[in-house]
């Protein structure tokens, strides 16, 4: 027997051996393996929204209560399995779902134990460009076209351990995309890419279009936001019945009456309950 005869026939013993044991789950990489590129500072993102407190004010109160926000969805998401992808939305336009998205990923990126990958899943009014200062190009709407690959589309920001994938191109029907097996599959990927690492999805709010809730089937959990006076009581609860108990907790938005800065507005978490 030639020795390239004795390599295939001992091959094949190995594999089947190998079927009749259980499969062995993946380790989860470790922080070291999941750190991004060192982004020279030059190209580091310089972001300019006062509203970015865990950026600009990082010992204010706001700061803090996003702090808060951090360590309650660490505690709520970090187990066996990791429950790494994470969607943050609203009832409505206008409550504060992107800011609150950004700095509780800076706030994340900001730690010692995880990275952070942001994608702006917004489609119809992306915004993470503007807070953030960087020039649209492709990003997750070509990605899920097909028309660019997914390490292309991510920017590394220079803000602690913080990347971000921008909206991409503008789309007509971006509720067709995010119902495609190719977005699943997205999802899929980016989260075991990096086991370590928090996806945090800035959505389109809940009532108005469909792309949210077709996204709660393929993230880990949602954190709704709430911002006071603005979402009735009845799109509140509209919009979480929409959510089909993936709602992980509630940020209560622009609560005022609790600062003594009325320059910021800032967020508590509360876990989920539904509304009354």
């Amino acid at each position: 027997m030639s020795r390239i005869e004795m390599a295939m026939e001992k091959a094949a013993r190995l594999r089947q051996e190998g079927e009749g044991e259980p499969a062995r789950q993946a380790p989860r990489t470790t922080d070291a393996q999941a750190v991004p590129p060192q982004v020279p500072a030059a190209q580091a993102l310089t972001p300019k929204n006062p509203f970015l407190v865990t950026i600009h004010e990082p010992h204010s109160q706001a700061a803090e209560e996003y702090r808060k926000l951090k360590s309650v969805l660490v505690n709520l998401t970090d187990g066996d399995p990791f429950k790494n992808a994470i969607m943050v939305t609203s009832s409505v336009p206008g409550e504060g779902k992107s800011l609150t998205a950004l700095n509780l990923a800076v706030s994340l990126a900001q730690g010692l134990d995880h990275t952070v990958l942001l994608v702006e899943a917004d489609l119809r009014r992306p915004s993470l460009h503007r807070y953030l200062g960087f020039e649209p190009r492709a990003g997750l709407a070509d990605v899920l076209k097909g028309e660019a690959a997914i390490e292309d589309t991510i920017i590394q920001t220079g803000i602690g351990k913080l990347a971000v994938i921008g909206s991409g191109s503008p789309v007509e029907n971006p509720v067709e995309l995010f119902t495609s097996q190719k977005m699943r599959a997205i999802v899929d990927e980016l989260k075991s890419r990096y086991p370590d690492r928090y996806l945090i999805f800035d959505t389109s709010p809940v009532l108005p279009f469909a792309e949210s809730r077709a996204l709660t089937s393929v993230v880990d959990g949602v954190v709704f936001v709430v911002m006071e006076r603005l979402a009735s009581q009845a799109q509140i609860k509209e919009a979480y019945d929409h959510l089909k108990g993936a709602v992980l907790g509630v940020v209560y938005n622009a609560a005022q009456s609790a600062l003594k800065d009325q320059r910021y507005s800032y967020a508590r978490y509360y876990e989920a309950q539904a509304p009354s």
